[in-house]
């Protein structure tokens, strides 16, 4: 009754006259004065509080200053007065999105946090007030600074840095046990640890990180609700672009959590496989975007400078068993393979991963184990036939390729190393002196697929990302490619099914002998080198594809993917490679490129252009004597005209196949093929993907397309144009690569060392510093002992001169006839027998 009669007073004025909402605003801004009594300042500020909604620029432009100085001046002292300007202020600055001009309320609002902002004293008194154990005073000081900060951050920032104390108060915060004021906590640190890396270096330094880990802990990891997630955040953000916060993390036993909280065994040693627990777990979204957040701040680590061997090899092989042997959700799956470095020094060949195939029917409740393989197995395979062996392969979903094509990415940087190009290609050979045709592998087996009659979509593009795979191989190693023309694959009647199977076998036994049709002993001719059989099989594409009706728009479009698959390979096979293009032209390689050139379409632009960028390509590095010379091809190109061919290699940069294409970017989403379907359709296809190309190819082209439109106009007796280096150049250059990496690697390890030097150094010049302090301190009381000494020997001579004195006196006195008392004679005795002695 006190409050309502002292609100009454307040609003009805001397005569109880009514009055408008300015007067009212006015009268009570005057009561907000520190001369006037706590509960009247306290009844004014709940009326303004009351007042702001509709009359919110009147009580910002009159009352706004009384109310920061009561919420300097009172709110420590009295909560409730504290708690309604804290309020107060926060809906004067909070920007309302139900106003009717929104714009309006904006520009009021800001208004109200720039005058808030002036003075930092006013900031300063919000991280006091966090201090406080009251409910209402912590969480309204929190929703205010969270609205100052979303309004005029940087400028909370500096005020931030300069407040005493305001570190610790934040930190205090998360350790409340109230989930309201911690959860509120957690976003206000978010936005005020946001693009500022000294504020995050504070935090992480009072203890930001142990706080928070103790919160996912103590929530359950990342099977946690979304607090979890917004606490995976901040430390995502204190994390990331913050080269001394990574490195004051790594310091401590966190990282280790990271591995803990995905399930996975910090200490696994190389040779064990993860428990089953980790590679089969229960999957939601909640769950799955808590552990998207874990994996980036691994992935962040693992690209940081300063990581251990250790702990790196403990990430990697953490995201690899996610990624190829566990049924995590195929984001997590993509996210973990793309966040492997791009200078992968991983063992892929020698780590050996237990993958897991879903049974049939069983909506994810069962599981096959199988065999153990190598993971580089596993991911060609992962690359060749999607997840799960192509399972669900027949869908060709966009975030199934987005895994396939990160892998593929994986495969990429692993094979930098010409050592390893030669080494997977020179095990599709046989063996010297051995008579049995090799093993063939599924990457081999997948490129010779013949293309079939009857489309088959998981096939054509299990073939398309073979010829991916296999151009990684081939890309700038010449002896790759010599060791490629040596490959004459000995297969005959496999299907794509049965190829399927040389895998993925389940733990309990291999498939029944008997269902696998053996290839029969008959005569036949020498078998075909790789190189003709995929000029045989693009051929076949392109007959295949011209009998498709054009009303098919789908299908056409799979064989031209297919298609544009071929070429790519080719493109990159014989590019400074003549011996191959001697070999690809005797197999009936010309003819193959001319047709479609021929044959252009007004919509059709990607193969005409890579089909002209190929004939450059052999026109160019046709130097190998044969049939088929420079002056044949030249004839051709001339029939053709040059300006038309480089106008079909300029459209293919054009196309958006081909520039919608990046080094994170590399599938494509489906176009819509019929616009009105239902909306259910519409929907599915949205999510459908398509990959033509891959970024290494992208950037092969942009390389070297001027290059060979250069060539296209060149005298057939010209010497060589390609502004390319020569083989022997590219594996001098290779070479020279490989020193300097290894040089790059040796200089940052002598920095590593030059570093603790310094340390050592620093700690050296530090206690030379003390012994000199100590010496100057010893030199001072050595010399005032000397001083001490030098005093004690003149009065040990005063003091004699003293006794001799006296007794020179004494006999003087005896000889005058003087008394001379008895305790004087015993006391010179004394003394004299102190002298004998």
């Amino acid at each position: 009754m006190d409050f309502l009669s002292q609100t009454y007073i307040a609003l009805r004025g001397p005569t109880g006259a009514p009055q408008s909402a300015v007067d009212t605003i006015a009268k009570l801004s005057d009561r907000l004065s520190p001369s006037t009594l706590l509960a009247d300042r306290r009844a004014a500020v709940l009326a303004l509080k009351g007042l702001t909604r509709d009359c919110k620029a009147d009580v910002g432009d009159r009352a706004l200053p009384g109310l920061i100085q009561v919420l300097q001046d009172d709110a420590e002292v009295d909560p409730d007065i504290g708690k309604a300007v804290l309020e107060t202020l926060h809906h004067l600055c909070e920007v309302d999105e139900t106003a009717k001009d929104k714009e309006k309320d904006r520009e009021i609002s800001f208004k109200h946090t720039d005058y808030f902002l002036q003075d930092e004293q006013a900031t300063h008194t919000l991280f006091k007030l966090l201090h406080s154990s009251q409910f209402y005073i912590r969480y309204s000081t929190l929703q205010l600074l969270s609205t100052l900060l979303q309004n005029k951050r940087s400028v909370v920032q500096n005020h931030f840095l300069k407040a005493s104390n305001a570190a610790s108060s934040i930190i205090a915060v998360l350790e409340d046990k109230r989930e309201i004021i911690r959860n509120e906590s957690i976003a206000t640190i978010h936005s005020l640890t946001s693009q500022s890396p000294d504020i995050q270096k504070v935090l992480a330094f009072e203890g930001a990180f142990e706080k928070l880990f103790e919160i996912v802990t103590r929530e359950g990891g990342i099977e946690g609700d979304v607090i979890v997630h917004d606490v995976l955040r901040c430390v995502d953000g204190l994390l990331r672009f913050n080269s001394s916060n990574q490195s004051y993390f790594r310091g401590t036993s966190l990282p280790a959590l990271l591995c803990s909280f995905l399930l996975f065994p910090s200490k696994l040693q190389p040779q064990d496989a993860p428990p089953q627990e980790f590679a089969l777990q229960f999957w939601d979204p909640k769950k799955a975007a808590n552990a998207s957040l874990v994996i980036g701040i691994m992935g962040m680590l693992i690209g940081s400078k300063g990581s251990t061997s250790q702990e790196i090899h403990v990430f990697m092989r953490c995201l690899l068993e996610l990624a190829l042997a566990s049924n995590a959700p195929t984001s997590l799956k993509t996210q973990a393979l793309r966040l492997l470095p791009s200078n992968l020094a991983f063992p892929l060949a020698d780590v050996v991963v237990t993958p897991y195939m879903p049974v049939p029917e069983t909506n994810g409740e069962e599981w096959d184990r199988l065999e153990p393989a190598s993971a580089l197995d596993v991911l060609v395979e992962l690359v060749l036939h999607g997840e799960y062996n192509g399972l669900y392969g027949g869908k060709r979903l966009k975030d199934s390729l987005d895994l396939r094509a990160a892998a593929l990415g994986v495969f990429g940087n692993f094979v930098c190393k010409d050592e390893i190009k030669q080494a997977i290609v020179e095990a599709m050979l046989p063996h010297e002196g051995s008579t049995n045709a090799p093993t063939v592998s599924p990457l081999l087996h997948a490129l010779c697929l013949s293309p079939s009659s009857t489309l088959n979509i998981a096939n054509s593009m299990t073939t398309h990302f073979a010829t991916l795979l296999f151009s990684h191989l081939l890309s700038s190693s010449p002896r790759s490619k010599s060791l490629a023309r040596s490959i004459k694959p000995s297969f005959s009647g496999l299907s794509a099914e049965q190829s399927q199977g040389q895998f993925f076998v389940p733990a309990d036994g291999m498939p029944n002998p008997a269902n696998v049709t053996e290839p029969e002993n008959e005569d036949e001719d020498a078998p075909q080198s790789l190189l003709q059989l995929l000029s045989e099989n693009l051929s076949l594409c392109f007959l295949t594809r011209s009998r498709v009706d054009s009303v098919n728009e789908r299908e056409v479009r799979e064989w031209d993917r297919l298609i544009v698959g071929y070429l790519c390979l080719l493109v990159q096979w014989l590019w400074e490679d003549a011996k191959s293009v001697r070999e690809f032209l005797d197999a009936g390689g010309l003819g193959i490129l001319v047709e479609p050139i021929n044959q252009t379409a007004e919509t059709d632009s990607l193969i005409p252009g890579l089909c002209a960028f190929l004939l450059g390509v052999c026109y160019e590095f046709n130097r190998e004597p044969g049939e088929i010379t420079r002056s044949t091809i030249h004839a051709i190109i001339s029939r053709l005209t040059v300006d038309a061919l480089v106008g079909h290699i300029t459209r293919v940069r054009e196309d958006d196949c081909f520039k919608s294409v990046g080094p994170e970017c590399t599938v494509l989403l489906c176009p819509t093929s019929s616009p009105g379907a239902l909306a259910s359709n519409h929907r599915a296809q949205e999510q459908e993907g398509e990959i033509w190309f891959d970024w290494a190819f992208v950037d092969f082209w942009k390389s070297n397309q001027y290059a060979v439109q250069r060539a296209l106009g060149s005298d057939p007796n010209s010497l060589a144009t390609s502004s390319g280096p020569s083989a022997e150049s590219m594996m001098l250059i290779g070479s020279l690569r490989d020193v300097i990496r290894a040089q790059a690697e040796e200089i940052d390890a002598l920095k590593t060392k030059l570093k603790d030097l310094s340390a050592g150094v620093t700690e050296v010049n530090e206690l030379k510093s003390r012994v000199e302090e100590l010496e100057s301190v010893i030199r001072v009381a050595e010399e005032k002992r000397k001083s001490v000494e030098k005093e004690q020997d003149d009065l040990l001579v005063l003091l004699d001169e003293m006794s001799t004195k006296r007794r020179r006196d004494k006999a003087r006195m005896k000889q005058a006839g003087l008394e001379v008392s008895e305790d004087e004679d015993e006391a010179e005795e004394d003394e004299e027998d102190g002298d004998g002695e």
